[in-house]
């Protein structure tokens, strides 16, 4: 059963044994990785959990992970021993089948799962042999959703014990430039703030969430089990043309439409309000809450009216009035007095709600109808099928119905086949303190509608999903995929028709391409959308269909299903194990169940799913065995890089100068054709460089680079209160980055990372690491992979990337987690840069700090992120940026 989804939520991950909390002394998780990529508003999240048992004898290790409502399980594996056992999408009756035949046998067992308000839980369960390693990997995938201006991602974690190696790491990409990016939740507050680090270069953004382990005990929701709480990412897309965001790619498209500008629409809206015995006490005091604060929101150009219902219908006026002040103060006070008595006479008040509703037509403007209830239909006409064909031809495809089920109580199947047959959705209204807070907020998404009767045309295209909307709100999207006839984009035109206020409007794409840079979206990506909606909207339509109808649509989206493995209602997902377990079945809770029963089966099979609603995926990150692959970004804004340069000491980063096109580069695409062209005016000839360093800025604009020549040792981090320096050695030899890294921390230990291993020293004892593994000595911790190593220092942790260039290796040092204490120094301290462009006809230069400097345009190689990007940056003077002469910047000695 398919839901709204109205806000894009991540990802919890619960890890726990079968019957107890998590005992070190058994089982520890060693590492957590969510890492999470957003392209084209379309996310991929990969969760990698790794397990020891060190206890003398097996242990059961259970993986439980909270799902969002809306997304799809498309991968589960588990790797032990060196062997992987992967998860396969079969349909629901092949896997009750096996499920069925194990029961039959007496192998059966049972666990529980909840559903909550944007999270389902998912479960399984592994053996794992005495001081042997298990990883689970769970790869999920959403479209995200637009709502009242923004996209959010959510992600709950909630790991039951403090990890030593956790991360999340998001990187969100979007052709149109992302115009902003923010962080809210339990997990960004108090001494949590100071783990996460937020980078954003117009099209691209990095956010990375590394909490030491003292961290992970210490926030508001935390404690000896670590953490539990929400970190939330939210952010938007810029809105330059009015055709809205258009990709085309391998013989797909995906189009985004949100056009802004547009006069806000008159609106006739009435509320039907459910007053039966079963909304006293909260409940009804929450309506009533709610309904004064929306009534205040309304426009002196809307037109409202207010029904209660009972057993009886009650108006508080029999036809719609406008909202003046006047009629707005009497409509507070009738809803003051709204009491709870009686039967629920569904049919009647919707019949009544779209009566006023017709009888009151209003050239260019749109009407729409909201109820509200907590239970089924127990008075007048009850039989549900005939409520709904009632509903349907009296508001006659006129305007949307929305319906609020208030609690668990409810038929919620009944109200989301009658919204979804009259153009509207259905949303839960969960029985919690902020019950009235989810009212207002439903009804904010639809106040403000912009356009009426949309019908989106695409000649030259196939197969496409939805195309004609009864409503366009302000801060939402419509979002349209299709096919393209023979891939050819030449004969292929869009354009959307559409009723503004005063007018009839037509929307079309005049000059932008719709072909995406090279590698600026995945391959497949644009097809999985198309496959993603195409599902989700067959699931409504099967919902509200009967008969030959209902079979025909119901196949058609079970062959999608398992084409692109989506784990939907139709589907199961089938996981081999190793011989011998007992694991679950598990089926997916319809909305409003409180609880269902998970049921083991036949040793060697389990079976997980439907988990999601209709999702969407394309290839996920594929795993090494040092972990998943992340996308990093520097936390301090630096990043360093070996500079190519041409005679004049520098290279060119605009179209039409010295040097490569960057046109197709990511980082620089909106400011190179929307910036004026800079006079380019070269800095003096410089001696022979080096390295090249990036200074970020926490803005859109490009970031400033400065040049360091020589074999020269830098001071990277110097913390005296925690007694805790990292220097390092560039690699003149090469130009590719430090040649060596050391550690000093609290005077007995000593670090030293190379390209080839970490020796660790503390006092006598010294260790050579070379592998994957955990170090900890004295209050550092340092874990190596093949191509990273992690250093926690307190509240300091460092990326060393072991990076390759034309055969050489190098090492490419990155804050993840800056150290809340204000007396740190070196360079990866510095704060991100801040400067305003000062523009003549001669030459560009930065104001910084009320000093205007001469600046050239330049580009940077950014190995500080997992694909390194060539980015354009405004090339300076190091004394300058550095506020100080660089030689402060330098060790004699590492």
């Amino acid at each position: 059963m398919r839901r709204a989804a109205l806000q894009l939520s991540l990802l919890g991950l619960l890890l726990t044994s079968a019957a107890t909390l998590p005992n070190k002394g058994d089982w520890d998780i060693y590492s957590f990785h969510i890492n999470a990529t957003v392209n084209s508003r379309y996310a991929t999240t990969v969760i990698n959990s790794r397990v020891v048992n060190r206890a003398e004898e097996s242990k059961e290790i259970e993986f439980h992970v909270q799902i969002p409502k809306n997304a799809f399980i498309s991968k589960f594996r588990m790797l032990m021993d060196g062997e992987v056992y992967d998860g396969v999408v079969k349909t629901k009756e092949q896997a009750q089948q096996q499920y069925t035949d194990a029961v039959t046998r007496g192998e059966s067992a049972g666990i529980v799962s909840s559903v909550g308000r944007t999270m389902e839980d998912f479960k399984t369960s592994v053996t794992v042999a005495p001081h042997k390693k298990v990883t689970f990997e769970l790869t999920y995938e959403e479209l995200v959703k637009r709502m009242l201006g923004k996209y959010e991602l959510q992600i709950h974690a909630r790991p039951m014990q403090p990890v030593k190696d956790f991360k999340i790491d998001v990187h969100i990409h979007e052709k149109a430039g992302i115009s902003f990016i923010d962080l809210k939740g339990g997990l960004s507050t108090g001494a949590l703030a100071n783990a996460i680090t937020k980078t954003h270069v117009d099209k691209q953004a990095w956010v990375h969430f590394y909490p030491t382990v003292d961290q992970q005990k210490t926030c508001d929701s935390c404690g000896e089990q670590g953490m539990n709480g929400d970190l939330i990412i939210t952010y938007d897309v810029n809105r330059d043309t009015e055709l809205g965001d258009l990709k085309a790619l391998d013989g797909y498209f995906v189009h985004h439409f949100s056009p802004s500008g547009l006069p806000q629409i008159p609106k006739n809206v009435v509320f039907l309000i459910d007053r039966s015995g079963s909304m006293s006490g909260r409940k009804m005091t929450q309506t009533r809450t709610a309904l004064i604060h929306i009534l205040n929101d309304l426009a002196d150009e809307d037109f409202f009216g207010i029904i209660t219902f009972d057993g009886s219908i009650f108006h508080w006026k029999r036809e719609l009035v406008q909202a003046t002040s006047e009629n707005l103060l009497s409509a507070k006070e009738f809803a003051k007095n709204i009491r709870d008595r009686g039967a629920t006479n569904i049919n009647a008040a919707v019949l009544d709600g779209a009566s006023m509703l017709n009888a009151h037509p209003r050239e260019g403007s749109a009407s729409i109808l909201i109820l509200l209830t907590d239970g089924d239909p127990t008075a007048g006409e009850t039989n549900l099928e005939r409520i709904q064909s009632n509903a349907k031809e009296a508001i006659a495809g006129k305007f949307p119905l929305y319906c609020l089920g208030f609690g668990f109580d409810v038929n919620f199947e009944f109200l989301e086949k009658m919204s979804l047959q009259n153009n509207g959705v259905a949303r839960r209204i969960y029985e919690d303190s902020d019950a009235d807070l989810q009212l207002k907020g439903f009804y904010e998404e639809v106040a403000t509608p912009l356009l009426t009767d949309v019908t989106m045309i695409y000649e030259g295209g196939a197969n496409l999903t939805q195309t004609n909307f009864s409503q366009y709100y302000n801060g939402s999207e419509i979002v349209v995929a299709g096919q393209i006839t023979d891939n050819n984009i030449e004969t292929f035109v869009p354009q959307v028709l559409a009723i503004s206020k005063n007018r009839k409007m037509t929307f079309c794409n005049t000059s932008s391409s719709i072909a995406p840079p090279p590698g600026t979206v995945p391959e497949g990506l644009l097809q999985r959308i198309w496959a993603y909606l195409t599902v989700k909207q067959l699931l409504d339509k099967e919902l509200m269909s009967s008969g030959a109808e209902k079979e025909e649509v119901k196949k058609e989206a079970l062959e999608l299903s398992l084409k692109y493995s989506f784990v939907t209602p139709l589907t199961s997902m089938v996981v081999t194990k190793p011989q011998g377990e007992n694991t679950a079945v598990l089926h997916k809770p319809k909305e409003g169940e409180k609880s269902f029963q998970l049921q083991s089966y036949s040793p060697g099979f389990g079976v997980m799913g439907p988990m999601g609603d209709p999702g969407i995926a394309y290839s996920p990150p594929r795993f090494r065995s040092s972990g998943p692959l992340h996308r990093h970004h520097d936390a301090s804004g630096i990043a360093y890089s070996p500079p190519r340069f041409g005679s004049s000491g520098v290279r060119g980063g605009l179209p039409g100068l010295a040097g490569p096109d960057y046109r197709h580069h990511d980082a620089s695409v909106k400011y190179a054709l929307s910036r004026p062209r800079p006079t380019f005016r070269p800095l003096a000839q410089p001696a022979p460089i080096s390295h090249r360093f990036l200074l970020k800025t926490e803005s859109p604009s490009p970031p400033v680079c400065f040049d360091v020549s020589g074999t020269v040792s830098l001071k990277l981090l110097h913390h005296p209160t925690r007694e805790l320096s990292v220097n390092g050695k560039l690699d003149s030899v090469t130009n590719a980055g430090f040649r060596k890294i050391v550690i000093h921390a609290k005077s007995d230990v000593h670090i030293e990372v190379k390209p080839v291993g970490v020796d660790v020293r503390q006092g006598q004892s010294e260790t050579r690491h070379t592998g994957e593994d955990v170090i900890t000595a004295g209050s550092v911790t340092v874990i190596m992979r093949d191509s990273e190593i992690d250093v926690a220092a307190e509240d300091v942790r460092l990326v060393i990337y072991i990076r390759e260039e034309k055969g050489k290796k190098f090492l490419w040092p990155v804050l993840r987690q800056k150290t809340s204490a204000d007396n740190t120094e070196g360079i990866l301290a510095l704060k991100p840069a801040v400067y305003d462009e000062v523009q003549d006809q001669h030459s560009t230069k930065l104001r910084i700090n009320g000093q205007e400097i001469s600046a050239a345009n330049s580009t940077a190689v950014d190995y500080s992120i997992a694909s390194p990007l060539e980015m354009r940056c405004w090339l300076v003077s190091a004394d300058v940026i550095l506020q100080r002469s660089l030689n402060d910047f330098l060790v004699s000695q590492l």
